[in-house]
């Protein structure tokens, strides 16, 4: 595959690019480079290679969640700005359009 004006400009249409001449003709080269190196793994032997699932071995290891109460609602209000009895009071930041 070849990668031409015509392919670049599909391509920065959909990525909603502009490009002028000089980058243009940088970016088909640049393209074109990269396939080259895409074509060039084509030419390795890979029959006998089982695919690979994950990068390491590792297990993600997570604890428990446990619900602690390291601080009363009271005490976490003490030290709002604004609040009443029960909830922190914030500036409203989304407007109902009606």
């Amino acid at each position: 595959m070849k990668i031409d004006n015509e392919t670049v400009d599909k391509i920065s249409h959909l990525a909603r690019l502009e490009y002028e001449n000089e980058a243009k003709e940088e970016i088909i080269k640049d393209m074109n480079n990269m396939l080259s190196f895409v074509e060039k793994l084509n030419e390795l032997d890979t029959s006998n290679i089982e695919p690979l699932i994950y990068m390491s071995e590792e297990v993600n290891v997570m604890r428990e969640d446990e619900i602690k109460h390291d601080i009363s609602q009271d005490e976490a209000l003490k030290n709002a700005p604004q609040h009443d009895s029960d909830y922190f009071k914030v500036p409203k930041v989304i407007n109902n359009p009606k």
